[in-house]
């Protein structure tokens, strides 16, 4: 039996087709009946759009598990290369993670007004500011880090070890492929 999941159908081999409609074998279609799946179209094999899709589908996963500590996706992967990287500038940070400029500083600023992040003069341009976490962020990082590493386990029971790895191979080609900005690597570094 197929797997259907919002409009595409899962065949027996591993990949994923459009699902059939109706009209394509001779059933009149009734508009009022209610639908289980719609028709996506060409978005049903559409990279991007199914790219899009599991990013937000994994993203809810990581928000729930995040919310105890009222920290969002963007808060932890900044504290995460504040940690990792003490001492970068706004710019870098925010380059690193693909966040605009001001909407780092905003998200930064929450973050320093809870105490979790602290900005410095910077050593070599005391213009700029330099990033790092608090020790009472540190605390919360290791929580963060141990919910992220159970997220992470959740999303390969779904496509198993092997599958995670070949996600991150390829993942990483489209990254490149799209132009990422220049000095920033995709690691697969736990």
């Amino acid at each position: 039996m197929p797997r259907v999941v919002k409009g595409l159908v899962r065949a027996e081999t591993r990949h994923w087709r459009r699902r059939s409609k109706p009209e394509d074998h001779g059933e009149p279609v009734d508009a009022a009946a209610p639908q289980s799946t719609i028709d996506l179209g060409p978005l049903g094999s559409a990279v991007g759009y199914l790219l899009r899709r599991a990013q937000l589908a994994a993203f809810q996963d990581l928000i729930d598990r995040l919310a105890q500590f009222d920290i969002r996706p963007a808060q932890y992967s900044a504290m995460l290369v504040c940690d990792r990287n003490p001492g970068l500038k706004h710019s870098q940070v925010s380059e690193a993670l693909g966040i605009q400029r001001t909407n780092f500083v905003d998200l930064f600023d929450r973050l320093e007004q809870r105490g979790l992040a602290v900005r410095k003069p910077a050593p070599s341009d005391r213009r700029c500011h330099a990033l790092y976490l608090t020790p009472k962020g540190k605390a919360l990082l290791t929580h963060l880090n141990a919910l992220q590493h159970e997220h992470e386990l959740r999303l390969t029971e779904a496509i198993g070890p092997e599958g995670r790895e070949q996600l991150i191979v390829l993942l990483s080609k489209v990254i490149d492929a799209m132009h990422a900005p220049e000095g920033i690597a995709v690691s697969a570094a736990e």
